[in-house]
């Protein structure tokens, strides 16, 4: 099966010299070491993990934003208010992905010694993918969840006008020799991204997961994109789109509305320069530990196994996955063989690279680049 958003054709680049690369780019929109490895570091898992479309792809906006003074980037987040279990912080409109780490950090050392603890943030801009801050509570053997709202793209069900972000979830926990169980997902029925990809590739979305300006169901991107909208995670109301609808709201209930945040369609667009979005967001951190004995992981390796070796369909494509399984082996094989890119992602992220004098790393030799010359050529679609 292969995955929608895979480039097509283009280059492969080293995953370290891209993470340098784009951690030197950062810095130089007069962003703090630290926290420019921060941006760094969660944009290229992105690209690790295959969700381009939150990856380094962004980084010509974001360089747009910092530049517009719409990310402060020289801000760090403080805690404003809260209760030990429950703290409350002011990200300052700073870099999203370095609050991000920050808060969640705090919330899993806090939930080490109470258990469990959460960190709300306001003021708070986007902060790449959700999972990222997930697995880091699950790298230290806790399970973390992840929230955050975002600009209106997804219409409720039964209207047509855009008032939900695609505000995703992001769970995370240790399975033993299952490694990590990640579930990352918007609450729409694809996400934007998908949406972009399939209009710069002349492509169709999917029935039933977008509208267009009137409220009808379209496979046009472009109708999608000028004033139509996304559907809930469910598509319409026929196939129980209002569950989607209602985890939408639930994201924003426990972000924008819980934090005194932006919510609905008071978040201003991340791509635009008209203001900063002020987003709510929530981490949480659970010690299963502190729930009463140290037995989790022994039995989430229980439920895996069962997962795994369940019967399969007649056209399943393979065994049974575990959510995250996928990302990791492709995060595995990027880091041995490289992140591909399209021709132009690459092209405008060279052309950011020389304005801000910081060249583009170089194309990994072999099949699909030729590191001596930057040239592309023809990269084979992966299967995923």
């Amino acid at each position: 099966m292969s995955s929608f958003g895979e480039p097509i054709d283009g280059i492969r680049v080293d995953a370290n010299a891209l993470l340098g690369w784009t951690a030197d780019i950062i810095r130089r929109l007069r962003t703090p070491d630290d926290v420019a490895q921060d941006v760094a570091e969660v944009l290229v898992a992105a690209d690790l993990r295959g969700i381009a479309s939150h990856g380094t792809f962004r980084l010509p906006v974001y360089a747009s934003l910092a530049e517009a003074g719409v990310i402060a980037t020289t801000a760090r987040p403080s805690r404003d208010g809260g209760t030990p279990v429950l703290s409350r912080w002011d990200a300052a409109d700073g870099w999203g992905p370095h609050a991000g780490r920050v808060l969640m950090d705090d919330a899993i050392e806090r939930a080490l010694d109470l258990g469990l603890a959460a960190s709300l943030a306001r003021r708070a801009s986007h902060f790449g993918i959700a999972g990222w801050y997930s697995i880091r509570a699950a790298s230290r053997g806790l399970i973390g969840m992840t929230m955050t709202n975002a600009s209106p793209l997804v219409a409720p069900t039964r209207s047509r006008k855009r008032l939900l972000g695609t505000n995703p979830i992001a769970v995370a926990a240790p399975a033993g020799r299952f490694g990590t169980f990640v579930l990352d997902m918007a609450t729409s029925a694809v996400t934007w991204g998908r949406v972009l990809v399939a209009d710069r590739r002349g492509q169709e979305v999917e029935p039933g997961v977008a509208i267009d300006e009137e409220g009808w169901s379209s496979t046009v991107p472009s109708r999608v994109l000028t004033s139509g909208a996304l559907l809930p995670l469910g598509g319409t109301e026929a196939t129980a789109g209002y569950k989607g609808y209602g985890l939408a709201m639930l994201v924003d209930v426990l972000t924008g509305v819980l934090a005194g945040a932006n919510f609905g369609t008071r978040v201003v667009p991340f791509s635009t320069t008209a203001g900063p979005s002020n987003l709510g967001q929530l981490f949480l951190a659970i010690d299963p530990a502190l729930a009463g004995d140290d037995g989790f992981e022994t039995r989430m390796e229980a439920l895996c196994e069962e997962l795994v070796n369940a019967p399969l369909a007649p056209d399943a494509p393979g065994p049974v996955l575990i959510p995250g399984q996928p990302e990791a082996q492709l995060e595995a094989e990027r880091r041995r063989d490289g992140i591909p890119f399209e021709p132009t992602d690459v092209e405008a992220l060279v052309r950011l690279g020389e304005r801000l004098r910081a060249p583009f790393p170089e194309p990994m030799p072999g099949p699909g680049s030729s590191a001596a010359t930057g040239s592309t050529q023809p990269l084979a679609q992966e299967a995923r």
